[in-house]
């Protein structure tokens, strides 16, 4: 089975590539950033789901209404990372906290939940020739990929390094030092994407594969709750230290938010309200997804109603 790991790479490397310092003069606050290594992987990425479900779709009709959905998923994430790396929010982001803030958050609770509900990989797939995807499919299923991915998306394993991008960037020193470097910038951007298309995959995609590979369902649901519910909590609890904050802590912030007529602490109360207050509901919400989900699946039939049915 095709699994999430080319996904992270390649989506991480579109967030990667999509830091514009604005420290010249010239630049604008408002400007549209068309950075080519990012122009280019949106493209190919959304070429090849159009192929590939279009290649899909001329199969037949079975399961048709679950991939137009799953489109419907891909093209919404897929238009966020546009609004998130093209768009003049990624322009702001680099004069003002609160739209750096945003941008954070549209990366991790609205691309990447949508993305891994799009499962794009296996439509990816479908874009290549019958050669190439026999040759794809049986790289993905080596021991170099698979073990590596197993233990990249147990829920202990993907939860912990999606909490681990959140607080350790968050720092001071280290938020300061992406500020200042670009490099450092790039590492910041992968890594927040690439945790979260990790996290949601535990949340999301593990149910569906245990599901469809006669897995424990209500175990993965269970896990995925529990995720959604000690991630809600602390990253309620940094936004809130950052709304709260009787000081600045990002001292470089100070600049380029007072240019733009704004109060540097304000600046930040704000972005901390948006990781706080829309950044929980967005865990509620998934939350909400997946217990729907569990409560609607469908129990098997006893062994008594199988034979009366059977007979």
């Amino acid at each position: 089975m095709l699994k999430l790991a080319p996904l992270c790479a390649l989506l991480a490397c579109a967030g990667a590539n999509a830091h514009v310092p604005a420290d010249t003069p010239e630049a604008s606050p408002l400007a549209w950033t068309f950075e080519p290594w990012v122009i280019v992987v949106l493209t190919v990425s959304v070429v090849l789901y159009l192929v590939g479900y279009v290649k899909l779709r001329r199969r037949g009709a079975q399961g048709r209404k679950e991939r137009a959905a799953r489109l419907a998923a891909f093209i919404a994430g897929w238009l966020t990372l546009v609004i998130a790396l093209v768009s003049p929010l990624h322009g702001l982001s680099e004069w003002l906290f609160s739209a750096h803030m945003l941008q954070h958050e549209l990366f991790m609770l609205v691309a990447a939940p949508l993305l891994v509900i799009g499962r794009p990989l296996g439509v990816w797939l479908w874009a290549f020739p019958a050669n190439a995807r026999v040759r794809i499919g049986a790289a993905t299923r080596s021991r170099w990929i698979r073990l590596p991915w197993r233990w990249l998306t147990l829920p202990l394993v993907a939860w912990t390094l999606h909490a681990a991008a959140l607080w350790i960037w968050h720092a001071p020193r280290f938020f300061e030092a992406a500020l200042a470097r670009p490099g450092i910038h790039t590492l910041q951007h992968a890594s927040f994407l690439a945790s979260a298309l990790l996290f949601w995959w535990a949340v999301f995609g593990r149910v569906s594969a245990g599901a469809s590979e006669g897995g424990p369902e209500g175990a993965s649901n269970a896990h995925a709750m529990l995720s959604l519910f000690t991630t809600m909590v602390h990253t309620g609890a940094l936004g809130a230290l950052l709304t709260l904050a009787p000081g600045i802590w990002y001292p470089s912030c100070i600049e380029t938010t007072r240019a733009l007529g704004f109060d540097p602490l304000q600046d930040q109360q704000l972005g901390g309200l948006v990781m706080w207050v829309p950044g929980g509901l967005a865990y509620l919400i998934g939350g909400l997804m997946v217990g729907a989900r569990w409560l609607m699946r469908r129990p098997p039939p006893r062994i008594g109603e199988r034979i009366a049915r059977e007979g």
